[in-house]
């Protein structure tokens, strides 16, 4: 029969990139599977297949992250019709974001962590109280931070390289950016804590509907529509902000409803200064992490700022389609650190250990396929965001350059989230201290400035220096040591 063919395995193949989370499976059970995955029905990951387990968790983590990064080059495509300086605007912007996003980075990883844990250690009140003392530690920073953004954004941009023009033209974008901090700063810590859960169906939800928002009311607010007026480059940040806002309300509505695993009760929403600490404690490590990547790269900004607006502009345009592929990779990456959790609070290192493995395997097949497509249409790409040639020819070298090293990212994403998973986040960061800062920054000043390369000598850099960092979270991993942290 037709369904017993070679044709229906070639099918398989086509249709189910997960095909090895099942020993067999036909389109049906995939399509079945496939909407049990999204639909959020609890399930108990410790218990199922390690196949099953990554195909239910990594399914919504990819389509949240595939809503991401398709935000993130939509929203770059408005912004590039408003010319150069405005795409470099949003560069600078991010560029020192990042920084400040490294702390909300760091408590979700924390929160991930330890709601993980308390998961696997069939513990939700205890899960449910380490969430809500990260929503309150993360809304405390962020409020402090919206009033020095809103402050200081045209000292900012200036602090960064950015030209007069950039400045002058975009300071209004950054302050509602950093005014609105609270909105994506919450919106990622809280889907942290969903996943840890392992209810990854409404972390997507959640950053669909964010999104969604935000892509339509881009358009709308940048260029104007009947009586709205065209507010152009702080359209797009007001856009941001109420897109993220609206789904961090759709969050909370979640956690007060009752019905998800995690849920909070007025009676218990009470600051408890020794979860308080154990989440700092685990975030620290977090932080440092993403604080040490994101300084690495507002050094390589600064580096290519002096090359102008048009190669910064080229720079923020490739590292955009860059994140494209690279988000939906962070929900393999998510996967593996929920199940490294869980299987740890259940007491199954093994178990643990072989779903970190098998979600490096996916994510590095799955980058290899972006990396083709990348470096085979490069110069269309960067096209599409902006016609100017000295942009595409330095998007085009940027993202032909780092897709080289895309296979060993999936490897070095995996590892490191897996050991974040566990607990074990002081790891990563020395790692990403001695690459990132020790090697990466050294060798790409070397390779722009002192031989010359400008900002191809910084791509370079940044695809040997990411490929080694992978080498080096592959061999620690494989040690074994992350398997003794307690949390």
């Amino acid at each position: 029969m037709f369904w017993h063919s070679p044709f229906k395995a070639r099918l398989l193949i086509i249709f189910n990139p997960f095909g090895i989370a099942f020993s067999y499976m036909t389109i049906k059970d995939f399509i079945l599977h496939f909407r049990q995955a999204v639909s959020g029905l609890e399930e108990d990951f410790t218990g199922i297949s390690i196949k099953k387990a990554i195909f239910y968790l990594s399914v919504p983590m990819i389509l949240e992250m595939v809503m991401e990064s398709l935000f993130a080059v939509v929203d770059i495509f408005f912004v590039g019709k408003l010319g150069v300086h405005a795409v470099a605007t949003v560069g600078l912007t991010e560029s020192v974001l990042t920084i400040i996003y490294s702390i909300a980075i760091g408590l979700s990883m924390a929160a991930t962590a330890i709601v993980a844990r308390r998961i696997g250690e069939k513990k939700p009140k205890e899960a449910s109280a380490a969430a809500f003392q990260a929503i309150l530690v993360c809304s405390l920073f962020a409020v402090a931070v919206a009033v020095l953004g809103v402050i200081y954004a045209k000292p900012m941009l200036a602090l960064m390289g950015g030209e007069p023009e950039v400045i002058e033209q975009g300071y209004r974008y950054t302050q509602v950016i950093f005014g609105g901090n609270v909105c994506v700063m919450l919106l990622f810590l809280i889907n942290g804590i969903f996943r840890g859960a392992g209810n990854a169906a409404v972390a997507m939800r959640t950053l669909w509907i964010a999104n969604g928002f935000n892509i339509v009311l881009d358009p709308i607010l940048i260029f104007g529509l009947g009586p709205i007026p065209a507010m152009g480059l702080e359209g797009a940040a007001w856009a941001t902000t109420t897109g993220r806002g609206i789904g961090v309300i759709y969050q909370f509505y979640i956690l007060f409803n009752g019905k998800s695993i995690i849920k909070f009760h007025w009676d218990s929403l009470k600051m408890n200064w020794k979860t308080v600490l154990t989440i700092v404690k685990v975030a620290s490590g977090g932080m440092g992490q993403f604080l040490i990547e994101s300084a690495s790269w507002i050094f390589l900004m600064r580096i290519i700022s002096e090359s102008g607006s048009v190669a910064l502009a080229g720079y923020t345009i490739a590292v955009r389609l860059i994140i494209f592929a690279l988000l939906p990779a962070f929900g393999l990456s998510n996967a593996a650190a929920t199940l490294v959790g869980q299987n740890l609070g259940a007491l199954q290192p093994g178990r643990a250990e072989k779903s970190a493995w098998l979600a490096a395997h996916l994510t590095a097949i799955f980058l290899g396929f972006c990396a083709i497509i990348f470096i085979a249409g490069a110069g269309f790409f960067i096209g599409i965001f902006n016609q100017e040639e000295g942009v595409i020819a330095v998007g085009t070298m940027g993202l032909t350059i780092i897709c080289l090293g895309y296979v060993f990212f999936g490897y070095g994403m995996v590892m490191s989230q897996s050991l974040n998973g566990a607990g074990d986040t002081r790891t990563p960061t020395i790692i990403n201290l001695a690459i990132l800062w020790g090697f990466q920054i050294p060798f790409a000043y070397l390779l722009a400035k002192t031989f010359g390369l400008g900002a191809t000598g910084v791509f370079i850099a940044i695809a040997v220096s990411h490929s080694l960092h992978a080498v080096v979270s592959t061999l620690v991993f494989k040690r074994g040591k992350w398997k003794l942290v307690q949390v």
